[in-house]
């Protein structure tokens, strides 16, 4: 039996006040004033996005995701679901030990219309609680004593996604390594010349500071790709030490140290073919603190290629701090051999889009095919 016309606008009314309230209009908004084209046939997209996703407790986010309310985790799925990566390297997101945030997570973008069948996530040194000061603010058991900046295991870890599998079997983790371990390190000294902020903290403080990870990803029985996926600190927050400026700049240089083969051979061989570095440097080359010889030798290395990502409102610039402070902090650095055919930072048109609402950060994705 059919409504009668009375009834079906009585339907129509009702889901007029509803969807507002079930989709608010900063949702709704298209997530980017240059929409992403699809890839050319036989291109992979490759992206990266520090979301942000990361709450004041452990367990909150998942929490969030669950509730299904939160604007700021719909405005993720939506610059997602919009561009459609096949891989994907998160930054910022909380890191639980049965990955049970990063699964929901998943299961709406699988409901938004971009399914992530592989995922890979595993403990950070953020917030990986130490017996010491590693700080040198004389105080022990503080967030910034744990191997990497946070206040509880996993704070704003990072995550990959993929429509390919990952060879977990394969990957190799560069987030253990010591600081004073790496060829050509610098670390932080005191005006005596002395070990900052002891010779014991430095004697267990990691370099990574989020985590360095090389994954494998099988594309077809004969073709991998392997990702260099990670999230450096910002040179920031510290003191005349400059802690946490040397570390930026060394977590920058691990990547060509490993590549260079100085790294354990316990990781395994570099690759030298088929590779992507993708991730947070914190680091611009052109502005801002930092060491940014550090950036700029990155972008230099012969092995990769810089393909400049850009959007019509804010060039290559992927975070905006506010009071206008953009900067180029976010990177997808193909090796050599790929053959980029397109790139783009998803910048949102005002202050109303789910690009804006997602994270401070853009995401930055670049469409990749072999030569």
């Amino acid at each position: 039996m059919r409504p009668s016309a009375e009834s079906a606008l009585s339907i129509l009314r009702f889901l007029q006040l509803l969807l507002p309230l079930l989709f608010p209009p900063t949702l709704l908004a298209d997530p980017q004033t240059d929409p992403a084209p699809a890839p050319a046939p036989g291109s992979l997209r490759i992206a990266t996005f520090n979301t942000e996703l990361s709450r004041p407790g452990p367990g909150l986010l998942l929490r969030d995701i669950n509730r299904g309310k939160d604007p700021q985790i719909a405005a993720v799925v939506a610059v997602i679901a919009a561009t459609r990566p096949d891989i994907l390297a998160l930054q910022g997101i909380d890191w639980d030990y049965d990955n049970l945030a990063l699964k929901a997570l998943e299961q709406r973008l699988a409901a938004a219309g971009a399914p992530y069948p592989h995922l890979f996530a595993q403990q950070p040194n953020a917030g990986l609680a130490t017996p010491l000061d590693l700080d040198g603010d004389q105080r022990r058991g503080g967030a910034g004593d744990s191997q990497g900046y946070g206040n509880y295991t996993g704070r704003g870890g990072i995550a990959v996604l993929s429509r390919y599998p990952i060879r977990t079997e394969e990957i190799s983790d560069l987030t253990p390594l010591l600081w004073r371990d790496i060829p050509g390190a610098t670390l932080p000294r005191h005006p005596d010349g002395s070990a900052f902020p002891s010779p014991q903290a430095q004697a267990i403080q990691r370099l990574s500071s989020t985590a360095h990870w090389v994954l494998p990803i099988a594309l077809d029985a004969e073709t991998r790709l392997t990702l260099l996926s990670f999230q450096a600190a910002p040179p920031l927050f510290d003191g005349p030490e400059d802690r946490n400026g040397l570390r930026n700049a060394d977590e920058i240089l691990l990547w060509q140290r490993f590549l260079d083969g100085q790294l354990p051979s316990t990781l395994g061989p570099p690759p030298t073919q088929a590779f992507v570095l993708v991730g947070g440097t914190n680091l611009d080359p052109d502005t801002g603190d930092g060491n940014r010889a550090a950036i700029a030798a990155l972008l230099q290395d012969p092995r990769l290629q810089d393909p400049r990502p850009a959007s019509s409102q804010a060039g290559t610039k992927t975070v905006d701090w506010g009071d206008e402070r953009r900067m180029r902090v976010d990177y997808v650095l193909p090796s050599r051999d790929w053959q980029v055919t397109g790139g783009g930072v998803v910048w949102p048109d005002g202050a109303v889009s789910a690009a804006a609402t997602a994270s401070r950060h853009r995401l930055v994705w670049v469409d990749i095919t072999l030569d």
